[in-house]
């Protein structure tokens, strides 16, 4: 499609769009966009072809079903000009586009309608007029036809116009880039509430669950607290009035994307917490961190943005190198905000932390790809990974976050505690945050050694080059010595020899994920895809039969091994190797020195337990 012509500035009549659950057993929604004044040589519309927050091209027209436009009684004819793009012949008065959108991704990124529910974000639905994007925007949010649906209501964070709060009726934006923003759910859901840094915080539940919502509100309410008071430590202000959570919960399920002021998650119901439960089971443990991490992402990246992101173009790559800070450093605060704000306990963060750890070092793309070229390459490896990826790639998001660690515990260390990270956070809010909508400015691609120095005192560029531009192993272990936290790199239970092989059950057959690059399993000739029948004779049914024959051989041994690769049987000799030290634990010191425990109260905040003694 060709670039989109220049926008219209100022106010204007609004463009107007009516959105209904038309069919909710056939998963259609109806949407008719109303424009105004539309371009007199051809109004061109397109629907985006990505979603903020997930760097991939999703091709979100493909799920158009049928569209056609007129103007007045006249019918208009629209030509596709590409995969994603319309263009209406020329008309004189206002032009009116009726389109089907068929819904049914059952994921945070799309739309989703049955007859439980509906959902969807404004950019798998809503047209965009090219040429207006910053013109007011309507929405008229109506329910389907029937009783059945009598009891439906809505959730989204849209500005009414007219519409009650959480009832059916119309809504505004004030452009585009604001519409597709606010993701709305509707149907029967619960809602709960509680009120964080002088704004109303909302949770509407969508499934069926037993939840219990008090318990969620109020460890909500702490670790939205204490990011709130990270940014703004003397206002203690929120940067909304209004906040939404909203939570479908399925059988399983996990994933969240960021939007200005809401959120929209999907979980397991069994990863909420119950009445009754007193302990901090895991999956809720998880549930909480990842609501910790979408509702940072309200400061980082929602308002503060690199450059690439002041201004989205929806319709192709926005290309940046500084995912390693705005999705990693999200990353690494969304648990330690739940260390900080008491919600966990600080063995129980040492635990996610060595977690975080472990899964980085697994994998062998580390040694070949920054988390700079990750960040850059997000939209073709990262969000389309293979069998192949642990091998080639790094995670912006994880090893990002031990990025983050790595220079949160350098400047703790280097000051004496006087400065931090969270310096560097502070900063980035005050200048391109706070007021992002009016002055659109993001963080350069270069900027963040000098602004970390401004932030800081410290210059750290040698540490940003190595840790995010090149492929360095982190010095973590040095690192955490000055807080008191030992770092171990062990095998875990492993056994004394490996195949050097992910492994996976696939139709009741142990098969091979991934041939880790280098390792036993890929140096005898066995790849991702084939299934194991035996090895030195003996039948392997599933990855504890395989350890257990493992665990009686010693690296140098040499065994025989049968698979099939497709219908063909292969047979090859492999040499196991010793396996590699990937596996981490942390623990706090013995007796931490009164300067250790001063950097580790700083860094952790008192939270709930004590080192180890």
């Amino acid at each position: 499609m060709s670039a989109p012509a220049k926008r219209r500035r100022g106010g204007g009549e609004p463009v107007s769009y009516r959105i209904v659950p038309v069919d909710p057993h056939a998963h259609l929604f109806e949407v008719t966009l109303t424009i105004a004044r539309p371009d007199p040589e051809g109004q061109r519309l397109a629907l985006p072809a990505w979603i903020p927050g997930s760097y991939m091209i999703r091709e979100f027209a493909r799920h158009v079903v049928s569209i056609a436009a007129r103007s007045g009684r006249r019918t208009v004819r629209l030509r596709k000009l590409d995969k994603h793009g319309w263009q209406a012949s020329r008309c004189d008065g206002p032009l009116e586009i009726r389109y089907t959108v068929y819904a049914w991704d059952l994921s945070v990124r799309a739309a989703h309608l049955d007859a439980t529910h509906g959902f969807f974000n404004g950019t798998s639905v809503f047209l965009r007029v090219i040429g207006q994007e910053d013109s007011p925007c309507e929405v008229l949010i109506e329910p389907p036809a029937g009783d059945a649906y009598a009891d439906w209501r809505v959730a989204t964070t849209l500005p009414e116009a007219g519409a009650r709060r959480h009832g059916f009726g119309r809504y505004r934006a004030a452009d585009y880039d604001e519409l597709v923003d606010h993701p709305v759910e509707m149907g029967r859901f619960t809602l709960a509430s509680f009120d964080v840094g002088g704004a109303r915080h909302e949770v509407a539940i969508t499934g069926r669950h037993d939840a219990d919502t008090a318990r969620l509100c109020r460890d909500l309410a702490r670790v939205c607290a204490e990011q709130v008071r990270l940014f703004e430590p003397r206002t203690r202000r929120a940067p909304v009035g209004r906040y939404l959570f909203q939570v479908m919960a399925v059988g399983d399920g996990y994933g969240g994307l960021e939007h200005r002021s809401s959120t929209a998650l999907i979980c397991s119901r069994n990863d909420l917490p119950w009445r009754g439960q007193r302990e901090l089971p895991e999956g809720y443990r998880g549930f909480l961190g990842l609501a910790s991490h979408e509702y940072f992402h309200t400061w980082n990246v929602k308002r503060i943005k690199p450059a690439a992101f002041a201004r989205y173009d929806l319709q192709h790559e926005n290309y940046t190198r500084l995912l390693w800070i705005f999705e990693g450093f999200t990353s690494y605060y969304d648990d330690l905000m739940l260390v900080r704000s008491g919600v966990i306990c600080r063995d129980a963060y040492l635990g996610l932390l060595a977690k975080a750890i472990s899964g980085v070092m697994r994998g062998p793309g580390r040694r070949l790809q920054s988390v700079a070229e990750s960040s850059f390459d997000a939209w073709i490896k990262y969000y389309r990974q293979d069998e192949n990826s642990p091998n080639a790639i790094a995670s912006y998001y994880a090893k990002g976050s031990l990025v983050a660690l790595a220079l949160d515990l350098t400047i703790r260390s280097r000051s004496d505690g006087r400065r931090s990270l969270d310096d560097a956070m502070r900063l980035m809010w005050r200048r391109y945050g706070r007021d992002f909508f009016e002055r659109r400015e993001g963080l350069g691609e270069d900027e963040f050694p000098r602004l970390l120095e401004e932030a800081t005192g410290l210059r750290l560029d040698a540490q940003i080059r190595s840790w995010a531009y090149g492929t360095a192993e982190l010095p973590l272990a040095r690192l955490l010595q000055p807080v008191g936290v030992q770092l171990a790199l062990g095998r875990g239970d492993q056994g004394p020899a490996s195949l050097g092989a992910k492994l996976a059950m696939r139709d009741g057959q142990l098969a091979i994920a991934t041939a880790y690059a280098g390792q036993a399993a890929q140096r005898a000739g066995l790849s991702a895809g084939d299934t194991l029948v035996a090895v030195d004779g003996l039948r392997v049914v599933d990855e504890r039969a395989l350890k257990a024959l493992l665990a009686r051989r010693k690296p140098g041994d040499r065994l025989k091994v049968h698979a099939f690769r497709r219908d063909e049987l292969l047979e090859c000799e492999l040499e196991l190797d010793a396996p590699p030290a990937t596996e981490a634990t942390l623990k706090f010191a013995p007796r931490p020195g009164a300067r250790a425990a001063r950097l580790l109260a700083r860094w952790l905040g008192p939270g709930r337990g004590k080192p180890a003694a």
